[in-house]
């Protein structure tokens, strides 16, 4: 049976596969479209099932904002090496995973999610057989909030998501400059209630036992553990951290210099690796 050029291609363009693949797709299913698409997945299942095992610390992490900015989300689209990440059929893939990626509210929800006549899920198996590596949603992070910002650091590698506590005049900067923020200091928490007490608990007695070796007396060790806890929030706490742009102030305070009444209300980070 001759398969035409035309219908190579509209196999190719559907699927993303390469030439001769899509041509054996279609000799094998001996014209049939969706059969050669069917035989394309079953593919992408036999090479993912031999990848299984495989390490997909590469990738795209990405983020997006909705069009009135109060709703964003960070998604990282994994794979093996760093050279099929970087490839543009790759991003391209990874950039239309995150438009889907906006309607949703869980990771569940997003491999479950329709993808031109399939899921998500997929998808990623279908893909797994054109690339050749292990492709696979690494993590999903989603905010909503009054105002809502993002961040991707060059190389696609850290992307960070914030939330303002309102749509103020330069609340779209301040947004900017917080993720940024996140994206380079890496905060545990936005404050100190959102550290976990077993963390806290862990440092007060690694504090403690720093100044037992330094020979403090017993008595001393609670109010000088505090202080250093207090220093472990500054450190740690992204409201708290020497806002980077001038170390003078905070976060906090640098967006109080933006309005008086802003405040950061939350935030997320995907990084690679």
């Amino acid at each position: 049976m001759k398969i035409t050029a035309s219908e190579v291609n509209k196999l190719r363009q559907a699927t993303g596969a390469g030439m001769m693949d899509c041509k054996n797709a279609l000799v094998e299913a001996e014209g049939n479209f969706d059969l050669a698409v069917e035989n394309l997945r079953k593919k992408g299942q036999k090479v993912a099932a031999k990848r299984a095992d495989r390490d997909s610390a590469e990738g795209a992490v990405l983020a997006k904002v909705n069009a009135d900015n109060t709703a964003a989300v960070i998604v990282s689209v994994n794979c093996e090496t760093d050279f099929v990440a970087k490839n543009d059929s790759y991003l391209a893939l990874a950039n239309s995973i995150l438009d889907v990626a906006l309607n949703q509210t869980s990771l569940e929800g997003l491999l479950a999610a329709d993808f031109g006549g399939m899921t998500v899920a997929e998808k990623l198996i279908e893909q797994t057989g054109v690339i050749g590596e292990k492709i696979e949603i690494g993590g999903f992070e989603r905010i909503e909030d009054a105002f809502v910002g993002s961040y991707i650091h060059a190389g696609n590698r850290i992307a960070t998501i914030v939330g303002l506590s309102a749509p103020v005049e330069g609340a779209a900067e301040a947004a900017k400059n917080v993720a940024m923020q996140a994206a380079a200091m890496n905060p545990l928490a936005l404050n100190e209630d959102g550290v976990d007490a077993s963390v806290i608990e862990k440092e007060i007695e690694i504090a403690k036992d720093q100044l037992r070796a330094e020979g403090k007396p017993e008595a001393m060790l609670d109010n000088i553990a505090k202080g250093k806890i207090k220093r472990f929030f500054k450190d740690n706490t992204l409201v708290n951290q020497d806002y980077i742009k001038d170390s003078k102030q905070s976060v906090a305070q640098y967006v109080k210099s933006v309005d008086a009444d802003l405040t950061v209300t939350n935030f997320r980070r995907l990084a690679l690796g």
